[in-house]
């Protein structure tokens, strides 16, 4: 599931910012993008969204904006600007029409400016409590897309039962149909039906054997295509799907579950299929089942 949240959080030492987005994945993937002064808090930040995310391809940026220090807690490194000098000296002689190195350019060049060490133990409290309250906000937005993927679902879930209700009773006279076309067909084919036709048209099979193995043959095709039990299990995943979603809380693996189980009955009804009807039906919730699929991948 897609979510977004950031929190900004004021500290003795300067501003800490705590950024949370998603995107849909069936796994979870995360994502840390922190300066390397920041790199300690990332082992407790990944254990708070882990514990309350199971779900989404997230990223997690933490950025730090220092306060000015005073009373002389800041200081140049001349260290750095004595290789600073030396690195222009060496680059000078080979362009001497580079132009040197102004005093802005070194107060912002990195490591120039030395700054007292951030107090880890205060940083750390002031990092969890900032990703509590951000867990917090990034949790709601996706509870807001959940509830809107939901109501989605569920209208997927009236139509195909919506299409179950309205195929169920062509079943009965689907098979009747087909019944009385095939045993119209197989006594023309073997000259049943034909005025003088001759005993030995059917071998050395009676009249009265030959339409018993012809009611056989019709009423095993017959249960072949019956597709009263895959309704009828169409019915009942689509009620526990409609029973998962209502229930809440971690659905997505049983939702993908039963999505597999709605496929495989919509499958079985389109290759049993005798009727354009049946054929359509079982096209349209296969469509359905798609939709419904792309989204409960996403959810957790």
């Amino acid at each position: 599931m897609t979510g977004y949240a950031v929190t900004t959080r004021e500290t003795p030492n300067g501003t800490l910012t705590i950024e949370l987005k998603s995107v849909n994945s069936r796994f979870l993937d995360l994502q840390f993008r922190i300066n390397d002064d920041l790199r300690a808090l990332e082992p407790a930040l990944r254990e708070a969204i882990m514990a309350r995310v199971v779900r989404g391809k997230l990223e997690c940026r933490v950025s730090f904006g220092r306060k000015l220090a005073a009373g002389g807690a800041q200081a140049v490194n001349a260290e750095v600007l004595q290789t600073l000098q030396q690195l222009q000296k060496q680059i000078r002689a080979q362009f001497a029409d580079a132009a040197p190195l102004t005093v802005d350019q070194l107060l912002r060049y990195p490591g120039v400016i030395e700054e007292a060490e951030l107090g880890q133990e205060s940083l750390q409290a002031e990092a969890a409590a900032a990703m509590q309250a951000t867990m917090d906000a990034f949790i709601d937005s996706r509870m807001r897309e959940g509830a809107a993927l939901q109501a989605m679902l569920i209208a997927r879930i009236d139509e195909m039962e919506a299409i179950v209700a309205r195929i169920a009773p062509l079943i009965p006279q689907v098979i009747a149909q087909f019944q009385q076309k095939a045993v119209e067909r197989m006594q023309e084919a073997l000259g049943l039906a034909l005025e003088g036709a001759d005993s030995a048209v059917a071998g050395s099979l009676t009249r009265e054997e030959v339409m018993e193995r012809i009611r056989q043959e019709v009423t095993m095709y017959g249960i072949r295509i019956d597709v009263a039990e895959e309704l009828t299990r169409l019915a009942a995943h689509l009620a526990e799907t409609r029973a998962i979603l209502k229930k809440g809380g971690l659905v997505g693996k049983r939702l993908d579950f039963m999505m597999q189980e709605l496929n495989r009955e919509a499958n079985t009804l389109g290759s049993k299929a005798a009727l354009k009807e049946l054929a359509d039906a079982s096209m349209a919730m296969k469509l359905l089942i798609e939709q419904m699929r792309e989204q409960v991948q996403n959810l957790e």
